[in-house]
Order: structure tokens, then sequence, then C-alpha cells
């Protein structure tokens, strides 16, 4: 089993991600790209004690950028928006 802390890269605050917090209780993290669905339910229940409901998961991949004459590609990288049970209660910045 892979360690619960590497699985969990951070929380992603976006505007989109607030209106998921307040209408439907879900919250949106940045993950480890070989991470699946159960390893992320998993770790967000044993790191911050809550009861994970679903987890979607979604694949980007990183744009390719231009500056000048150099040329470079942005990291690719997977996003868990994870649905918490009613009642239950996840705050990042409040620490849970």
């Amino acid at each position: 089993m892979k360690n619960i802390h590497t699985i969990i890269k951070k929380p992603l605050f976006t505007e989109k991600g607030a209106r998921l917090k307040e209408a439907e209780n879900k919250v949106l993290v940045e993950v480890a790209r070989d991470a699946n669905k159960l390893d992320i339910k998993k770790a967000i229940e044993e790191i911050f004690k809550v009861k994970v409901e679903k987890v979607a998961t979604v694949n980007t991949e990183g744009k390719w950028k231009k500056q000048g004459k150099s040329i470079g590609k942005r990291p690719d990288r997977k996003k868990a928006i994870v649905t918490i049970k009613k009642g239950e209660k996840l705050d990042f910045i409040e620490g849970a």
C-alpha cells in the first residue's frame, strides 16, 4: 500500500470548488497520478477523520507554453472530487 500522505498532494481552491463545497458538500484535491479511487478514499478518511461517500477523478494534461524562443510543458496532474457524507464537514483552512 502507498503512504497515505503521498497520495493527497494539496487542496485546490477555485471558484468552481467553492461552489461545489457549498452546494453539494464536495471537495477538490490534487492527488498522485498513480493513485486510484480506493486509495484516495482511504487517505481522506484516515487523514481528515471524515466519511467519504464518493470519489471522482480527472486526469488533466499539461499545456504547452511558449515564452520567446523557448517552449515548455506544464506538468500533467490528477484531480479528485471527493463527496463527503451528509453531516460531515471538511475545511482545509480551519484544519478540519
